[in-house]
């Protein structure tokens, strides 16, 4: 069975409702993104911190996966499939794909600030004085910027075992997941779903649809099974 691996971004959650850190103008209720995904804003200010994510998972309980999402699932009858993900929601999960790595974390997890190798389920929010097992300040189980991507490893193996790599919806601007591109065989096939410029240089070799996820994945479904 051939090795189907798929980086997917903001773009495809968007479609199903989810706000992305690029909308607008970058700020939430006038708070930049240091502010709220940051070791620097969690020095500065936890609560802050803490109610831009009970925010985001609030919202997530009421989201739906989309045809996109369920399509990728779809694959897995098919494919060999792997999905690395940069998004820390759980749609992928509730679509039915069965191998998700989650590069930047969850939503629905937590962990001990002190020690991220403590993890918790996390439905609701988490509150000042909610503590991990260790005594510390539960935090959002999610990568901030300026953090160390602890699966990388994990994901450059799987981009490097990709017959087919199908990127969607995202703009390869957040690194290194951008990079894993560099990191597929000379021999893969490279298929980009976005229906945006993305500024990224993909020499001759990739396959690009300037569609939204949800209608990339609806015209290249078919496709995609004749080549499995």
């Amino acid at each position: 069975m051939k090795k189907l691996t798929i980086l997917t971004g903001a773009g495809i959650s968007a479609e199903s409702g989810i706000k992305t850190f690029r909308d607008g103008d970058g700020l939430w209720e006038n708070h930049s993104i240091t502010d709220v995904a940051s070791p620097e804003g969690w020095r500065k200010d936890r609560a802050l911190v803490l109610e831009f994510y009970n925010q985001r998972r609030r919202q997530l309980h009421e989201v739906e996966p989309n045809d996109a999402h369920r399509l990728l699932a779809e694959l897995e009858k098919h494919f060999e499939v792997q999905i690395i993900t940069q998004n820390i929601d759980d749609l992928h999960e509730r679509a039915g794909s069965t191998n998700i790595l989650h590069l930047h974390g969850e939503l629905f997890k937590s962990c001990s600030c002190s020690n991220k190798n403590l993890i918790y389920e996390q439905k609701d929010d988490i509150n000042i004085g909610d503590k991990a097992e260790d005594g510390a300040q539960l935090r959002p189980f999610i990568v901030w910027f300026g953090e160390d991507v602890p699966l990388m490893k994990e994901a450059t193996k799987m981009a490097k075992e990709a017959d087919i790599f199908l990127v969607i919806g995202t703009s390869l601007q957040v690194y290194p997941a951008a990079g894993l591109i560099h990191d597929i065989k000379d021999d893969c096939l490279l298929i980009v779903i976005n229906p945006n410029e993305t500024g990224f240089g993909y020499g001759q070799r990739a396959v690009v649809m300037k569609e939204t996820a949800t209608q990339g994945m609806k015209l290249l479904f078919d496709k995609l099974v004749n080549l499995a």
